[in-house]
């Protein structure tokens, strides 16, 4: 029997609604068995100060997944030494799976616009599904400047048209920094840990 595995990567920091509605979305239009969230160890494009710990982002996420049983967490991505790319995590989960098992990478319309510039995006292509969501603001990627970029890419593209999802890891940031509440933002278990640990106050 073919598994269907979503997977979602991010710096989840912080992890926030609209990131588990993502997951929800997608198993829930493709009958996906588990979605994977993969926290990013040190993303390639920002610097090791600009990102909250490790051990904060993994537990907020672990929180945010509670009581969702089709939500797995990878800790690949931390484990693994030097800048996070996503083409080794995908390929890592790959080897995981049987042969005919489906990868379905889920991902922002903002950030697939992106991907030709992505480390080895063809093979990353050739190895999983892309799961595009739309995003506030963003246009939808045209399809031939990405299969410019990434032939083949047009082919393994299944466009989402919801949720629209409107917050951001950033916005939640300057709203803490100013003490603004954040409670229709982030799950309820979230918003406690930040407020203990005192995250995101400077």
């Amino acid at each position: 029997m073919v598994r269907k595995i979503g997977v979602l990567g991010g710096t989840f920091d912080p992890v926030h609604r609209g990131h588990i509605l993502m997951a929800g979305e997608a198993r829930a239009r493709l009958g996906l068995e588990e979605v994977i969230m993969v926290p990013a160890g040190q993303p390639m494009l920002k610097p090791p100060h600009a990102i909250t710990p490790a051990e904060h982002r993994l537990e907020m996420l672990r929180l945010a997944a509670a009581g969702k049983p089709y939500i797995k967490i990878s800790t690949a991505e931390i484990e693994r030494p030097g800048p996070s790319y996503t083409v080794e995590t995908v390929a890592g989960l790959r080897a995981r799976y049987a042969k005919d098992d489906e990868i379905y990478f889920i991902l922002g319309w903002d950030s697939l616009a992106q991907l030709p510039q992505w480390r080895e995006p063809g093979r990353l292509v050739g190895m999983c599904r892309l799961v595009a969501v739309p995003r506030p603001g963003y246009a939808r990627p045209e399809i031939d400047a990405l299969e410019a970029g990434v032939p083949g890419i047009a082919g393994k593209i299944v466009w989402l048209e919801k949720p629209q999802v409107a917050v951001s890891a950033t916005d939640i940031r300057e709203k803490l920094k100013k003490g603004g509440p954040i409670g229709r933002l982030v799950p309820g278990p979230v918003a406690r840990y930040i407020r203990e640990h005192r995250l995101y106050t400077e």
